[in-house]
């Protein structure tokens, strides 16, 4: 199977991590890449299940031995996608789905440019907000720093190959779903296409012959 990378950006609050697990839980050909964070753990959260949760020395020598695809830093701390981890899961024939921020998407898209790149935007400012403030663990700082970086974010939304709107958490699943199929199916990713058409012409100029 053709598989290859599927990266969802979208500013906090917007819904790409739900987004993702639902398109994990529906779609047995999707795998997802554990990324590395600096961060410490939220409740519930699992060391090499949500995140490899590193110091930040131990963070700094897997990035100067070029070990991420990607890296970058998000409200002061620093995040990262292992090549290792990438390769892992398409190697076993799944599509890797990540999500970035939009600094390491960037960075990404170069290291594997087989990528697709999707932005999720919330309908709504209004709903950002209303989104950000039900998190219990958001203080007012943390708040304006977040409605910064989503304003930085909507900037660089030029860069992503699609768009989607997370008017509805099952309607986005389904567009993020159908963009993905339709992906495979892209004439740039059958690396045997041109000699298979190149058989089919063959075969149809000796019916041709056959019939004249």
């Amino acid at each position: 199977m053709i598989t290859f990378p599927i990266v969802l950006s979208a500013p906090s609050g917007a819904g790409k991590t739900t987004i993702y697990k639902r398109l994990m839980a529906e779609r047995s050909d999707i795998g997802y890449s554990v990324s590395c964070t600096t961060r410490a753990p939220r409740d519930g959260e699992v060391n090499g299940t949500d995140y490899h949760f590193l110091s930040p020395d131990e963070f700094e020598r897997r990035r100067v031995a070029g070990e991420f695809a990607e890296c970058a830093q998000v409200h002061d701390r620093a995040y990262g996608t292992l090549r290792s981890e990438v390769q892992r899961v398409l190697s076993g024939g799944r599509h890797v789905i990540m999500d970035i921020d939009v600094q390491g998407a960037a960075q990404f898209a170069r290291a594997f440019p087989q990528s697709v790149l999707i932005f999720i935007i919330p309908p709504s400012i209004d709903v950002l907000v209303e989104r950000l403030t039900r998190r219990a663990s958001e203080s007012r700082d943390g708040l304006l720093t977040r409605l910064r970086n989503a304003q930085m974010e909507l900037h660089e939304i030029g860069r992503y190959h699609y768009v989607v709107e997370n008017d509805d958490l099952d309607r986005a699943v389904s567009r993020v779903s159908a963009i993905i199929d339709a992906e495979m199916t892209r004439r740039e990713r059958a690396p045997m296409l041109d000699e298979q058409v190149a058989g089919l012409i063959a075969r149809l100029e000796t019916e041709i012959t056959n019939y004249a």
